[in-house]
């Protein structure tokens, strides 16, 4: 016979998971309320917004050991440099890139890519299959000289570990002749070129190697000895631009400690430039922790981003970082999309990754580390180019909004993991 304490504790146990489901379908309603309505401004917004062109500070150069690095901040004067390059191509073309659109631009690439194959040069190229399922197939029409890899979003073996195999890929480089290289947040495409304020670097030299290794190591995964790409002998043992690239498949994920570690050395400035701004506990408390000890922190970001639920999501973290003295910039002149930083007037980085999960956590990434002075006084240039078309975020304003957007952003927080 059961006691009435074991009939009273099975009842209990019921509830709370009666309970329990009704919570998570409660919030699990009002999450999809929530998105839904974000959806519904967005859609308003864009039908409603001027095409502007995006502010271009210029393009800046510096040299660093035996390299000369040039900052673009214009998309029609890194893709013309890139495609000279191209059409320059002697010997090998190694390009990565994620968004590649059927338009003007993306068909220059496309011819000049096929030219250079067809005059013999050795090319490999890696584009993101789910990033462009909304362009026809009929487009990437390679020579069959060209070594082409589209990586789906998810792979036959995903069964072996989801984060192995279905990372997104996310990073944008081009190294040709291994002896120039691109490497940035600049997608190909028309609107890119001067709807978008974006930044991409170019590197001369030896530095290359990092790059020409990334692109490498993701093309040889899984490859017979014979198709892959071969490995070539760095210049420079301890280089002042160094690379740090996500390798999904074999869960290496350095750009994060990248970051962390540039954080926590900092002991005047930090500041960073990033599209999606959704980090992850350590970072946060990292930025916190270096405003605290009197570090200037400021982030950029976009005012509104080219993607709603994670500016809403983003918009969470902002009351944790205003308390604690950082500076919020909310770029207002047009989409920016360049994931830099530069700290202490010593330390730079410019590359693919922004601040969020899945670019720190999940995705194929490629940011360069540049630690050189130079480097950093011109990084410094254009951030405070950028910063003249902001918004600065003040906390007695933040914290007199909306009732309802502090319910959007408290209900949001859940999806923070996967965005």
């Amino acid at each position: 016979m059961k006691t009435r304490a074991a009939v009273a504790h099975r009842k209990g146990r019921s509830l709370l998971f009666k309970t329990g489901v009704v919570a998570a379908g409660s919030l699990a309603a009002a999450q999809a309320t929530v998105i839904a309505s974000l959806a519904g401004l967005d859609w308003w917004k864009h039908r409603n917004r001027k095409v502007r062109e995006a502010p271009r500070p210029g393009t800046f150069t510096a040299q660093v050991e035996d390299s000369e690095l040039n900052i673009y901040t214009s998309g029609d004067s890194v893709y013309d440099d890139m495609l000279e390059s191209i059409n320059g191509a002697q010997e090998s073309i190694h390009m990565e890139t994620f968004i590649w659109k059927n338009d003007e631009v993306g068909q220059r690439f496309l011819d000049a890519l096929n030219a250079a194959a067809d005059r013999g040069v050795e090319v490999f190229v890696i584009y993101d299959g789910f990033a462009n399922l909304v362009i026809p197939n009929s487009f990437y029409t390679f020579s069959d000289k060209v070594h082409v890899f589209r990586m789906p979003a998810v792979r036959r073996k995903w069964w072996r570990g989801l984060l192995r195999y279905s990372g997104f890929n996310h990073s944008k480089i081009l190294v040709v002749d291994d002896n120039i290289g691109f490497v940035g947040g600049y997608n190909i495409g028309s609107m890119y070129a001067n709807q978008w304020r974006d930044t991409h670097v170019r590197e001369v030299g030896p530095a290359v190697w990092g790059l020409r290794n990334s692109i490498a190591r993701v093309w040889n995964e899984g490859r017979h000895p014979e198709d892959q790409i071969e490995w070539v002998p760095p210049q420079n043992w301890d280089p002042e631009v160094r690379v740090a690239a996500n390798l999904p498949v074999q869960l290496v994920y350095p750009i994060r400690h990248l970051y962390l570690s540039a954080i926590e050395r900092a002991n005047d400035h930090i500041w960073i430039t990033t599209p999606y701004f959704i980090p992850d506990q350590q970072i946060l408390e990292a930025l916190i922790g270096a405003s605290k000890r009197g570090v200037d922190v400021r982030v950029m970001v976009p005012k509104d981003s080219n993607h709603i639920l994670a500016d809403w999501v983003s918009r969470g973290f902002y009351g944790q970082l205003l308390d604690a003295g950082v500076t919020i910039l909310l770029y207002a002149a047009s989409m920016i999309h360049a994931k830099t930083a530069t700290i202490d007037g010593e330390w730079s980085t410019v590359g693919t990754a922004n601040i969020d999960r899945l670019s720190l956590s999940f995705n194929y990434e490629t940011n360069v580390e540049i630690v050189d002075p130079d480097f950093a006084a011109e990084m410094e240039k254009v951030f405070k180019a950028d910063s003249e078309h902001c918004e600065i975020l003040s906390s007695p304003r933040w914290r007199d909004r909306h009732p309802m957007a502090r319910f959007a952003e408290t209900v949001l927080i859940p999806l923070r993991p996967i965005l």
